[in-house]
């Protein structure tokens, strides 16, 4: 094929038009909030926020801090975790996703520790500003957490 061809000319520009659409990722900000129960040797109970970031279409980076109490104590918990998103762009139904990372537990009456973190979870239409999400998994015992979180897409995505 003679690249100065009409036929050139339009395959060169389809290629160039469709490069920057396959890199626009659905990148999102989140902002949630929370209930979240862990039952183990000592057992925690609170409420919480949590700060996302979606640097890529099926990635999230999440952040949690609970304060509640471990076995009857005021205690708190703070959460790191890199989830990924089967759905990240659905706009309706339930979205599932999975997640591993690290998790802090601390009280005056315990001393604290570290833990590893594994979780499943679901939320509505992860492609929507907002919904509720649930999530279940091991992390200084069985780990239970429901809420709500609210998105932040970019101006180019119509939720």
């Amino acid at each position: 094929m003679h690249w100065s061809s009409r036929a050139g000319r339009a395959a060169l520009a389809g290629i160039a038009l469709a490069s920057p659409l396959r890199g626009q990722a659905l990148t999102a900000t989140e902002l949630g909030v929370g209930a979240l129960a862990t039952w183990a040797h000592r057992d925690f109970y609170g409420v919480g926020i949590e700060l996302g970031l979606r640097p890529s279409s099926d990635g999230r980076i999440s952040l949690s801090a609970d304060g509640g109490t471990v076995d009857g104590h005021a205690g708190m918990r703070v959460e790191a975790t890199a989830q990924f998103l089967v759905t990240p762009s659905a706009k309706t139904g339930v979205s599932p996703y999975a997640g591993v990372g690290v998790a802090y537990v601390g009280s005056r009456a315990y001393r604290g520790t570290g833990v590893l973190v594994v979780l499943v979870g679901c939320e509505s239409a992860a492609g929507r500003r907002r919904g509720w999400f649930g999530e279940v998994g091991l992390g200084d015992g069985l780990r239970l957490r429901v809420g709500w979180r609210w998105r932040n897409f970019p101006g180019w995505w119509a939720p």
